[in-house]
């Protein structure tokens, strides 16, 4: 199947998507073969883009440095488009491994910030607010588990990258640290990475037997 055969497959499934999730949820689809006009196909509009126009410069960073190879989409990330915020996710189309395009999925997220305004303002005038801040906490998650986790993602943001942002060696170097830090040894500690990283947990395993830069 050409690239051009395939690409038209997610650009007829655009008014399908686009009716299921609803006007709020915008549908697009871009052939990167062609940055500077990459939108081959959009459904309810939301951020005012056009066919024709170019790639974002997310898009254009995750097409460079290959984030693609180890992950088949990217998940509920914040999108921003004038004045308003959405929440979003993007699909990899890929052809025998090459990235061909992306099906993104944007959420306009404005309806539910004035929900939540609108919802605090109630329980305000009811007093019903939420409980007020006190020197007593619980945690009911277990301790081991909740310090792995707050490990990880120190650790992960250390390194100054969100990682939908890192490539394929970051992320290498990531597992490795944690690795070397003992993480690996706790259980769940594979799926909790790979959680945070946004990769699958056999590309975590993979990436213990994958030399980094440095090495």
């Amino acid at each position: 199947m050409t690239d051009s055969e395939l690409l038209r497959i997610y650009v007829g499934l655009v008014p399908f998507l686009s009716e299921v999730c609803g006007p709020g949820t915008e549908i697009a689809v871009h052939d990167i073969s062609n940055p500077e006009h990459s939108l081959v196909a959009i459904g309810n509009n939301v951020s005012g883009r056009q066919i024709g126009n170019p790639l974002t410069d997310l898009a254009k960073e995750l097409a460079d440095k290959g984030a693609y190879s180890d992950a088949d989409y990217i998940s509920n990330y914040e999108g921003h488009s004038k004045d308003k915020d959405f929440l979003s996710s993007t699909f990899y189309i890929k052809n025998k491994g090459r990235l061909i395009g992306m099906l993104c999925i944007n959420k306009d997220m404005s309806i539910v910030s004035e929900l939540s305004i609108s919802l605090k303002r109630l329980l305000e005038r009811f007093n019903l607010a939420l409980p007020q801040e006190s020197e007593f906490s619980e945690d009911l998650e277990n301790p081991v588990t909740n310090i792995m986790r707050t490990q990880i993602s120190e650790t992960i943001a250390q390194s100054g990258v969100i990682p939908a942002r890192m490539s394929r060696q970051e992320k290498i170097r990531i597992v490795h640290q944690l690795n070397e830090n003992g993480v690996m040894m706790l259980r769940g500690a594979a799926a909790e990475i790979a959680k945070q990283l946004g990769i699958s947990v056999p590309s975590v395993y993979r990436y213990l037997n994958t030399h980094t830069d440095s090495d």
